[in-house]
This record gives C-alpha cells, structure tokens and sequence, in this order.
C-alpha cells in the first residue's frame, strides 16, 4: 500500500499545508452544501449572540462549543456522503445507511446544541 505523497513533507511547510487544505474544505463545503451554509449562518447568530447573556465562561464555552461541534459534524457528514458518490452513484443499501447514520450524527448534535442552549439558559 502506497503512503500519501503529502506526508513527507514536515515543519512549516506541512502546517501551511494543513492551513491550505482545510480553508479549501470549509470553502467547498459553504460552496456545495446547503446545510452547512444554514448551520454556518445559525453559527455566525449564536455565537456572538452567546456573549449577550449572563452566564458563566464555562457555559457560554458549552454554548458555543455545542454550536462548533454540529458544524464539524456537519463536514464529516458531507465528507462520508462525498465519498460514498465517488465510489457509487447507483443506489445501495450500505451507502444509504452510511448516509443515514451520518444525518443521524447531525441531528444528535443539533439536539445536543438546543439541549446545552436551553439548559443553560434556564439555569
């Protein structure tokens, strides 16, 4: 098994890199995806709005925190989804449930969001 040919490279030049490839997936995921455009908006209201409520640093850091996590969940959502298509188009009872399951890890995270604003809130 062939390594990545990106891995030798080291120091700096690997962190440049790193920054690179992962301002091209935010880009391509804002640009393909709906649901995290939506989620980045609902990102871009709450976590400043976060700051306007009298709560403790550690829950205004599990308010945003929970925020953060459904966008990363979000990417790799999409990143399974990306690459069940590359390897299938036609329809499969694997690559369904793979894309299930990853919606399903998407909206456990929504409702851990909602669950931490809420509790916080009512706290």
């Amino acid at each position: 098994m062939q390594g990545s040919p990106f891995k030798g490279v080291r120091g700096i030049r690997r962190l440049l890199n790193a920054l690179r490839y992962s301002l091209e997936g935010l880009a391509a995921a804002f640009r393909h995806e709906e649901a995290f455009r939506l989620e980045l908006f609902l990102a871009a209201v709450l976590v400043p709005a976060s700051f306007f409520f009298a709560v403790s640093g550690t829950a205004r850091a599990l308010m945003i925190a929970s925020v953060l996590l459904v966008l990363i969940v979000e990417l790799l959502n999409t990143a399974v989804e990306v690459v069940v298509d590359r390897i299938s188009m036609d329809p499969h009872l694997l690559a369904k449930r793979a894309k299930d399951i990853g919606s399903a890890a998407v909206f456990l995270s929504l409702i851990n969001a909602a669950a931490i604003w809420f509790l916080v809130l009512i706290g």
